[in-house]
């Protein structure tokens, strides 16, 4: 990384976690290939519709930290077969 690369990093790094968080998305925004504009409205809609299925009561959410383990116990058994 370059020398201004690192400051650059260094003062958001102090940035309250909702700054960072913006200014994550729009460094990833800048990258992100043409013509993705598709798949980024679905991302959205996939993203309305499970927040709205929570909200209904239709769906629970799962502690990261369970669905991390339950993952890994997964990973774990398919590398043992």
């Amino acid at each position: 990384m370059s020398a201004k690369a690192d400051a650059v990093l260094t003062l958001a790094l102090d940035l309250p976690e909702e700054d960072r968080a913006e200014i994550a998305a729009a460094l990833f925004e800048s990258i992100e290939p043409e013509g993705e504009e598709e798949v980024e409205q679905a991302w959205r809609q996939e993203v309305a519709k499970r927040v709205a299925a929570i909200d209904a009561g239709e769906a629970q959410t799962v502690a990261w930290t369970s669905a991390r383990q339950r993952l890994v116990t997964k990973l774990n058994e398919r590398r043992r077969d």
